[in-house]
């Protein structure tokens, strides 16, 4: 259609509901993925602590293959390939319950845990050995250094490489709209498959995931603003 008219979509109540809908879809895959992706990183990163090489071994596979095999095919991996394996019944129970959400938020979430533990893993290694030597002599043991002293340390000297993955992770979650997930993206293109407006609608998607994206770097930089005010934990 001629002429820009952004109020076509706008005066719409059911292009608006498709909007928000959209809008909560990202934010449920995002924060889904990422409270697994962080709690995996945490684990990931305890676990490569170990004295063990075969440890250390596995963990450093699992980064590689995530690190260096495309998203988009790590979701297709899973909601293709993995769910096909599964038993009927826990397919037809997935399917009941967004299955292709589900799945998106593990693929993204195991996809982007690798990222984070080896951010948590620089950050780490910038913690300074004394510190180390510190919480042992104030007697402190391993678990408790590492929960009260070392990992303080460590997530702030990685919070900006965690808020620059954090918006990558944000970003990534469009990637869904390619196995049906029902996410702003998705949303986007419908709309304009109706409209027939592509300008006006991947305009106001544009600008949804701008907005999005800048409240999300200035948590960051509040976050990490607050982190230098504070002193290492004793």
């Amino acid at each position: 259609m001629s002429g820009f008219d952004v109020m076509a979509i706008l005066a719409n109540p059911e292009f608006v509901r498709m909007l928000v809908h959209g809008v909560q879809m990202t934010l449920v895959v995002f924060a889904g993925s990422w409270l697994l992706a962080m709690s995996l990183a945490a684990t990931l990163l305890a676990v490569r602590m170990l004295p063990s090489r075969a440890a250390e071994a596995g963990v450093a596979a699992y980064v590689s293959y995530h690190r260096n095999v495309p998203t988009l095919v790590q979701l297709m991996f899973w909601y293709f390939g993995i769910a096909s394996l599964l038993p009927p019944d826990v397919q037809f129970w997935l399917a009941d319950h967004n299955s292709e959400a589900v799945f998106a938020v593990i693929a993204l979430g195991l996809c982007q845990a690798a990222y984070f533990s080896e951010d948590l893993r620089s950050g780490l290694r910038a913690v300074p050995k004394g510190q180390w030597e510190a919480a042992r002599a104030l007697g402190h043991s391993f678990v408790g250094a590492m929960r009260w002293v070392l990992m303080p340390q460590a997530v702030r000297n990685a919070g900006p490489a965690i808020v620059n993955h954090t918006v990558s992770l944000f970003k990534n979650s469009s990637l869904a709209m390619a196995i049906g997930v029902a996410e702003l993206t998705h949303v986007i293109k419908e709309i304009e498959s109706r409209t027939f407006r592509a300008f006006e609608a991947y305009l106001l998607g544009t600008l949804i995931y701008l907005a999005c994206t800048l409240l999300l770097m200035a948590a960051g930089a509040w976050l990490e603003r607050r982190g230098r005010n504070a002193g290492p934990a004793a």
